[in-house]
């Protein structure tokens, strides 16, 4: 009896989720001896694929880094603008006692803050190493961030700007070991070896009915239906936002709420 195997809508996978997807799927058919199935060439035409399923796999790291990059030097420009705003804000209160601090903080955050910024990326780190640096060295500068109630926000600075720091590092290397790989047509063309193999599985399965085709395929078939549910979920969440969005604008528009 021919064993069948579902199909997965492989466009709908992330690059992220492609790569591990194969390379599971070469994982399961290993376990069952492909050249006792009469599947050795069309499986050994996939195992081919892993060196570029792994490019694919290492670019995709390379870019989760350049988002959390972003991610990071969003957040320090938020805490470069908390402290300016900080300032500001004490600077309007009739202490007496703080308008020392105040005027050598605004002092200190008019030479770095917005050169961070509006900084590059590298820039913006070099210029934050001075300013920290300026800081941890200063014992008048200290004493404002106390007064001012900015010392845990100075804290976080210096663990983002550290943290960004090692990442651009990271990043570099990576980048600067690897090649650019053109990710859509390797996809394209596994997709094609992906199915040949699926489609000479159930070819064989019929052919050769005295071997166990059906457990690969069970097997197989719970990995997509995993897949499938990821799928699928994704793309709930993703409709649920736009009617979020939708009711947002209606009620917008409307005038209406609450």
């Amino acid at each position: 009896m021919k064993a069948i195997i579902h199909r997965l809508p492989l466009t709908h996978l992330l690059n992220s989720e492609y790569s591990i997807f194969v390379t599971q799927i070469i994982a399961i058919f290993a376990k069952y001896q492909p050249d006792l199935l009469h599947l050795k060439k069309a499986y050994e035409r996939l195992t081919a694929m892993a060196p570029q399923l792994v490019q694919i796999k290492a670019q995709e790291v390379g870019n989760s880094i350049t988002s959390l990059l972003e991610q990071l030097d969003n957040e320090r420009n938020i805490l470069i603008k908390g402290i300016m705003y900080q300032i500001r804000m004490m600077g309007k209160l009739s202490v007496p006692d703080l308008s020392s601090y105040v005027l050598t903080m605004k002092r200190f955050m008019d030479l770095y803050g917005s050169e961070i910024v509006t900084g590059n990326y590298n820039a913006a780190t070099e210029r934050t190493n001075k300013l920290l640096a300026e800081y941890n060295a200063k014992v008048d500068l200290q004493d404002a961030v106390d007064a001012l109630y900015l010392k845990m926000v100075f804290d976080q600075l210096t663990a983002v700007n550290s943290r960004f720091a090692k990442l651009f590092i990271q990043r570099t290397e990576q980048q600067a070991s690897l090649e650019h790989v053109d990710i859509r047509a390797i996809r394209f063309e596994a997709d094609k070896v992906l199915l040949a193999l699926f489609d000479a599985f159930e070819f064989c399965s019929s052919e050769y009915e005295d071997l166990d085709f059906k457990t690969p395929a069970k097997e197989v078939n719970e990995l997509i239906d995993y897949y499938k549910m990821l799928i699928k979920g994704r793309a709930s969440r993703r409709n649920a936002g736009k009617e979020i969005g939708n009711e947002a604008t209606a009620t917008k528009s409307t005038g209406k709420g609450f």
